[in-house]
């Protein structure tokens, strides 16, 4: 396992800022906006790792330094082991893969990852069963799950993070070890909720990187997690 396991298991709640833009230019101008604060992880979201490649993590571990941890959500569903690789490789500490994907594909990126000093996040976007799927998960040797509500469902079916708290709690009731991740429209005022479930990380994306002013709201998010 890796850093980010580690850091997890030395603090109470982390919290990750998504950078799910297409252009590396803009990801960069927001991160400089905000890095003074105690950002834990930075994630390297989808559309940036299509748009600009395995260099985005490169050039942000560059500007943000060797301290927080970066997550390269590659979304991982398929060649588990050689993802893990391309991108721990460049400078992430952690990958994602779907819960949807194969057993063996999860299996191939917890190995390789591992091996390389690096940890995965198994992605429960579009499960339907998530309890029965996170059970399975942890008979595998998952350490982190992230419960995540998809952009898509945010726009059309206005069903956000924070209405997934319960199943939260209750995979935390079942499964204390497991350490949990939760994504998806999340505001400062869901916070405090996310917290008192037990969430292991907090990923807040839209709520600053379209806010008209992402330092201030930055600082609301780290007020609300004592962490300024």
């Amino acid at each position: 396992m890796g850093r980010l396991v580690d850091l997890i298991r030395k603090n109470c709640t982390l919290f990750q800022l998504a950078l799910d833009f297409t252009s590396l230019e803009d990801t960069l101008k927001l991160v400089r906006k905000v890095m003074e604060y105690p950002i834990d992880i930075y994630e390297i979201g989808t559309p940036l790792l299509k748009a600009e490649g395995i260099k985005a993590i490169k050039v942000l571990r560059s500007l943000v330094g060797e301290e927080p941890i970066i997550v390269a959500d590659t979304k991982t569903a398929d060649t588990g082991a050689l993802e893990a690789e391309l991108a721990i490789g460049a400078g992430a500490d952690a990958v994602t893969v779907l819960a949807a994907a194969d057993n063996e594909v999860i299996l191939e990126a917890l190995s390789k990852a591992y091996s390389i000093n690096g940890d995965v996040i198994v992605d429960t976007i579009g499960r339907v069963d998530v309890m029965r799927r996170v059970g399975e998960l942890t008979e595998i040797g998952v350490k982190i799950v992230n419960i995540h509500a998809s952009i898509s469902i945010q726009r059309s079916l206005g069903i956000r993070a924070i209405h997934f708290v319960d199943v939260v709690r209750s995979i935390k009731s079942r499964y204390p070890d497991l350490l949990i991740s939760v994504s998806g429209g999340i505001k400062v005022e869901d916070i405090r909720k996310f917290i008192e479930a037990n969430a292991s990380i907090i990923v807040v994306g839209s709520a600053i990187t379209r806010s008209r002013d992402p330092k201030v709201v930055t600082y609301k998010f780290m007020r609300e997690l004592g962490r300024v």
